[in-house]
């Protein structure tokens, strides 16, 4: 049955994307690229991959998937090297409680990527 999420993926609608999409993962967020192809790449999180590929010409539109979260013990050197590189921080680093049982305790942040994507920074405390 089902082990888990091997990939999430990203279309890019042209060249210039997938290189906008590159130097932001790799360079900026420093996640290794493990398998590149001609009209794309696989890049490794830590736990999962995510796979960015071109597929011809056409608008990017919002899907269903709302963000990607990442975990990180260190959001606000993370959202440092985000804003360094010129991308729109619209969420900075903040404490928060989710209010569940039992409760977590988490410290958040949001950007968006190099396709308007939004990505979230995440680390639970304590």
């Amino acid at each position: 049955m089902i082990k888990g999420i091997h990939h999430i993926s990203y279309k890019c609608n042209k060249k210039e994307e997938i290189e906008k999409v590159k130097e932001f993962y790799v360079k900026v967020l420093g996640m290794p690229i493990i398998r590149e192809w001609a009209e794309g790449f696989m890049f490794d999180t830590g736990n999962g991959l995510i796979e960015v590929f071109t597929n011809g010409e056409n608008t990017g539109e919002l899907g269903v998937i709302r963000h990607v979260a990442f975990a990180t013990d260190n959001v606000d050197e993370i959202i440092d090297k985000v804003k360094a590189a010129g991308y729109e921080v619209f969420m900075e680093p903040v404490d928060k409680v989710i209010r569940s049982t039992p409760e977590l305790p988490i410290r958040v942040a949001f950007c968006y990527g190099p396709l308007h994507e939004e990505v979230e920074f995440f680390c639970e405390r304590g």
